[in-house]
């Protein structure tokens, strides 16, 4: 089984497609502002949960040393909390 990338675009159009009764402009704002409620949930530090096929929460990762591979050199690599997807 190979996984195919899919894009915003691409989602769009698969759904125009699986729907010929929407118009492709109201697929789209209806995808955009579904991306823009996930970012505005998970920067609220809130967990997002869609049944029955994932969950998407932040993980911290906290400061620490890593390796500059050219320069063999210690580095400080700064805290980030990135997305994290749970099928």
């Amino acid at each position: 089984m190979t996984t195919e990338a899919l894009n915003k675009s691409d989602l769009i159009e698969r759904i125009s497609l699986k729907n010929p009764h929407l118009a492709e402009p109201l697929v789209e704002e209806a995808v955009k502002i579904m991306i823009d409620q996930m970012i505005a949930a998970l920067s609220s530090d809130n967990r997002i949960e869609i049944r029955g096929f994932c969950s998407f929460a932040l993980h911290l990762r906290y400061l620490r040393l890593g390796r500059n591979t050219k320069t063999d050199k210690s580095v400080q690599v700064a805290e980030k909390a990135l997305p994290h997807f749970r099928p």
